[in-house]
């Protein structure tokens, strides 16, 4: 293996992960409308029209000119009735009034709806009480103008962004590429779920934790067979992965042991970009690149899956799609104290709570062990203890990371 970096503070690790992300961006492709959901948008948008369109009432009324009114109850002729849809072409004269509906085009002449609960109807005359001008009116141009930029590339495309390009006619949108995933597990003591364990086995757990994460962020991940603890066959197969994918994540094998044979893999067949990161969990963590393929290797402890995945690789899937937007960094306040001896940035599984002045809390769960899946499992989010030794006291705002987030 040639050489490269290894025992990296975690921004570091960060920095490398976005360089070579983006010097990988995927490919766009032009989706229906339906389809965009969630995907990143590849392109700047700007406005074909105005919205609303055109001057329309907000309310089921009648449309009038203000001027018309007076201090009490004026009564004005009834000309005609406009409802959603094309326009009648009417036109208001002094002393008119037209029946109207919620997103109608307001008649030419007329700036002002009163709304049908506050009006009396007397045959062809309507008694309009006292009404401030441009009441309930809705102008052309008011939520967008007609050039505006009202979507830009790197932005995720959220139900009300896909609606503001439905209410703009568009009917397709450019996005990135969503990165076909391959998940490995690894190692010979990993049987099955539901089959029966022979002494020194254990259940894998770490592929349903992977895939899990990985379609809770709108991911389709293709699972391969378990790697063996041979150097051959984790060869073939990461090749073959790496040609197919753009995006490969292993769990376990990964550290110094002699079994643990990716890196070298990794380093003979493709380009190791760095190896281990100063936290904890998730110390022996492996960033390359082979074939076509960006490679993840996650350490082979869940907690450790976790940690690695929800920091480095969601960051290297959004990189990959060009996301310009930051996820969401959550603060909470420290329930009870911790002491902590190590220098690594530290991922501690916790509970998030609200009290009731509306305060987020962070509750860290007492378990050490990244092998203690159970912990995680009553958890719900991790929480970042920074670099260095360090004593955090109660009411200590912390950063955290929910398991599942936008």
């Amino acid at each position: 293996m040639s050489d490269f970096p290894t025992g990296l503070l975690f921004d570091d690790a960060m920095a490398i992960v976005a360089e070579v992300a983006a010097a990988h961006r995927l490919a766009t492709e032009s989706l229906s409308l339906p389809r965009c959901h969630g995907r990143v948008l590849a392109r700047d948008i700007d406005a074909p029209l105005s919205l609303p369109p055109f001057d329309n009432s907000a309310m089921d009324g009648f449309a009038l000119r203000q001027a018309d009114l007076g201090d009490d109850d004026t009564a004005l002729a009834l000309v005609g009735e406009q409802f959603a849809g094309l326009a009648a072409g009417l036109s208001l004269g002094a002393g008119q009034c037209v029946r109207i509906t919620t997103g109608a085009p307001l008649p030419a002449g007329a700036d002002t709806v009163a709304i049908k609960e506050n009006v009396r109807i007397d045959g062809d005359r309507v008694w309009v009480p006292a009404t401030a001008l441009g009441q309930n009116v809705r102008y052309a141009g008011e939520d967008v103008r007609e050039g505006e930029r009202v979507l830009r590339a790197g932005q995720v495309l959220t139900p009300a962004r896909v609606s503001l390009a439905a209410s703009l006619g568009l009917a397709s949108l450019e996005v990135r590429r969503k990165p076909t995933v391959a998940v490995f597990t690894s190692g010979d003591e990993l049987v099955e779920p539901g089959m029966p364990l022979a002494p020194g086995q254990i259940y894998d757990s770490n592929r349903d934790l992977l895939m899990g994460l990985l379609r809770a962020d709108g991911l389709e991940p293709t699972a391969w067979p378990r790697l063996p603890d041979d150097p051959r066959q984790v060869e073939i197969a990461l090749r073959d992965a790496a040609c197919a994918f753009d995006l490969v994540f292993t769990c376990g094998a990964v550290s110094a042991g002699e079994k643990d044979h990716i890196p070298a893999v990794l380093g003979e067949f493709g380009a190791i970009h760095f190896w281990k990161v100063k936290m904890r969990p998730g110390m022996p963590l492996l960033f390359g690149s082979m074939d076509q393929a960006r490679m993840l290797g996650l350490p082979g402890n869940p907690v450790s899956v976790m940690a690695t995945y929800l920091s480095f690789g969601r960051a290297l899937i959004d990189g990959l799609q060009g996301r310009a937007e930051p996820r969401p960094v959550w603060r909470a306040r420290l329930v009870g104290s911790i002491e902590k001896t190590h220098p690594r940035r530290e991922f501690i599984r916790a509970r998030l709570l609200s009290d009731d002045g509306g305060v987020l809390r962070v509750d860290p769960n007492p378990a050490t062990g990244s092998h203690r899946l159970r912990a995680a499992a009553d958890s719900d989010a991790l929480m970042v203890v920074p670099e260095g030794p360090q004593r955090l006291e109660e009411g200590t705002v912390m950063e955290v990371m929910p398991y599942s987030f936008g």
